[in-house]
């Protein structure tokens, strides 16, 4: 019986959570989340994290799986998820992945070479580097020291910046020239598809979710997880410019105002990493169901 990975990508609160649980119910299977932030237990309102009770409608995988305390990066969880897709294979026919975190979702279908574990002081250095002088001399400083990777990389995330850094500097080499990926011959097909939202109702959505999110605590989730504001995951929307609020930088309004502006340059980034698949299936709002035909056709093709 052939077997096939169903990956449900596209760009932030374009509604990929729903769609995989609705997915993996009528196929009776799971959800893997490849979204980099939701492993962590800490993190629930400010990642978009499924409810209890959705977690409760699915059996879902790397939801919950780490803490702030540990390291999860692309290469490791690539490996970890295609050993899990082996085991869940020998029971199902059809497994479904969500996330919008594209890089994570590569490295499960291509090899990436595991990148060596970097020095917190560096890390710290360069995060005092972000909080004293800003994004732009970490940006500089990166174009002096990789500048493969500063052409590559977006100049405002201040997450990707410290990460080509921090391991440029651990290494003294750079950051770009340790990246390496090739294709993979996996024992399973692959099928892309996400929801096309026209991007004015796309932009209203995020700014809906974002006022939910700060009336669901989001504030409060930011102060419980300070001790670790160094972390990655804590470089990254919703989570800086909370933490620039605390620190009396800007006040709680223009917060919420950056994470809805940072959300929607986020999505924008997304919907270009998607579209470079060329099998990419985008669905209008509404047909969702209509990719249930595709994949039994898909199915029955290459039984």
């Amino acid at each position: 019986m052939p077997k096939l990975l169903v990956i449900i990508g596209g760009p932030t609160a374009s509604g990929k959570s729903e769609f995989a649980i609705q997915l993996a119910q009528h196929y009776n299977t799971v959800v893997v989340s490849a979204d980099s932030r939701q492993f962590f237990k800490e993190l629930t309102i400010g990642t978009a994290k499924p409810s209890e009770t959705d977690l409760k409608r699915v059996p879902h995988y790397f939801i919950n799986s780490h803490t702030l305390s540990e390291t999860v990066n692309a290469a490791s969880y690539g490996a970890a998820v295609r050993d899990l897709l082996s085991n869940l294979f020998a029971e199902k026919d059809v497994v479904i992945m969500a996330g919008g975190s594209g890089l994570y979702i590569d490295a499960v279908l291509n090899t990436i070479d595991e990148l060596p574990e970097v020095q917190p002081e560096i890390r710290a250095e360069l995060n005092a580097i972000l909080e004293k002088q800003g994004l732009t001399a970490l940006y500089q400083l990166l174009q002096e020291k990789d500048p493969a990777s500063a052409a590559k990389i977006d100049r405002h995330n201040p997450r990707r910046i410290i990460r080509a850094l921090e391991v440029s500097i651990s290494t003294g080499v750079p950051y770009s020239s340790l990246l390496g990926k090739s294709k993979l011959e996996l024992p399973f097909d692959c099928l892309f598809a996400g929801i096309d939202w026209p991007r004015e109702e796309l932009y209203k959505r995020i700014d809906e979710r974002t006022q939910q999110m700060m009336e669901a605590g989001l504030l409060n989730e930011v102060k419980g997880v300070s001790e670790y504001r160094n972390c990655q995951a804590l470089q990254t929307v919703g989570y800086r410019e909370l933490f620039q609020f605390l620190d009396g930088e800007i006040t709680q309004e223009q917060a919420v105002t950056l994470i809805a502006q940072h959300t929607r340059n986020y999505a924008k980034r997304q919907l270009t990493w998607f579209r470079k698949y060329p099998d990419f299936i985008w669905l209008q709002p509404g047909e969702e169901k209509s990719l249930f035909q595709t994949i039994d056709s898909k199915m029955k093709q290459t039984n």
